[in-house]
């Protein structure tokens, strides 16, 4: 898959074009499936649909899209990997919506969506917060909100991890993502809601109209834009 790993959604022209050039189309031409199940273990019912509805500011499912699904992965279970397989494999963009990254994790495996993940070669993932810590080993103790989660670790799609949200709230300072990512003991990123970091065949890079800081550790490597 190719990945747009966002704080906030798209919002500024650059993440708008790096996402545009991760679909190799306009966004009005492509179909795209969002998934809401993160929100179910922080915000509820009412930020599934404002998520869904595109009634927020964080701007996913209300960008434009061709078309736009619901895919609830709690439900893929019951349905079958034959019946949602081809929604999942005929959609240009997902668009993994915010909430806990453990309890998102966690039905991405048990949906058997973690299967097919690394068949859709050409298939974008937009991940909103949560959606995009999802992807990564850990996300640190601070951000698990799901009371069932075993320990922090997510999915290690890829190799770093993600602070989301860098100065928006009194626990997001920087130099509370310092603390946090000596604690990762990982390579990791800390950023703020006008920055994405794009990640294509292994190659990663920061997308960013704000700040951003790369806590590295040997391989782990960024360029700005």
């Amino acid at each position: 898959m190719k990945l747009l790993l966002t704080s906030a959604g798209v919002t500024n022209p650059s993440i708008r074009e790096a996402l545009v050039d991760l679909l190799g189309k306009p966004i009005a031409d492509a179909n795209a499936l969002c998934l809401p199940t993160a929100t179910y273990a922080m915000g509820g019912p009412p930020s599934a649909w404002r998520f869904i509805t595109g009634q927020t500011p964080l701007p996913m499912c209300g960008l434009g899209w061709k078309s736009l699904g619901v895919l609830e992965l709690t439900a893929l279970p019951s349905v079958g990997e034959q019946k949602w397989g081809p929604w999942v494999r005929g959609a240009d963009v997902i668009l993994a919506g915010g909430g806990d990254a453990t309890y998102l994790s966690h039905w991405i495996r048990q949906s058997g969506l973690a299967d097919v993940m690394p068949l859709l070669r050409d298939t974008v993932w937009v991940g909103l917060s949560a959606g995009s810590m999802a992807l990564t080993p850990r996300i640190g103790a601070e951000f698990v909100e799901w009371e069932s989660a075993p320990d922090d670790r997510t999915l290690g799609v890829v190799d770093f991890s993600i602070f989301p949200h860098l100065g928006m709230e009194p626990d997001n300072t920087m130099a509370c993502a310092e603390k946090w990512a000596a604690e990762i003991v990982g390579p990791a990123y800390a950023i703020d809601d006008q920055t994405a970091i794009a990640v294509v065949d292994g190659a990663v890079e920061v997308v960013s109209e704000g700040q951003w800081k790369h806590f590295p550790v040997e391989t782990s490597s960024a360029r700005g834009r």
